[in-house]
């Protein structure tokens, strides 16, 4: 089955702040949304569990994610590159 025929899977491009698992990375990715009742710009962060499997991606480095199928319990996203 080709990428195309899959349908669009969703992006996210964050930091990693860690990798000291076995092919496994841990992306912070962050977000600007507007207060609901006060209107203050704030920042919102999320944390994923990659899948690395050439280990290329170090902590401080920036890395686009993919939505793949469940990995592990956690794990259901996957490392496409590191910008």
């Amino acid at each position: 089955m080709s990428k195309e025929a899959r349908g669009k899977r969703k992006e996210n491009v964050g930091v990693v702040i860690s990798n000291k698992m076995e092919k496994t990375v841990t992306v912070r990715v962050t977000r600007k949304m507007r207060h609901p009742k006060y209107g203050k710009v704030i920042e919102r962060a999320q944390k994923f569990y990659a899948h690395d499997e050439e280990r290329a991606a170090q902590i401080g480095q920036t890395v686009r994610i993919v939505e793949t199928r469940p990995i592990s319990k956690l794990k259901r996203w996957h490392v496409v590159e590191v910008l």
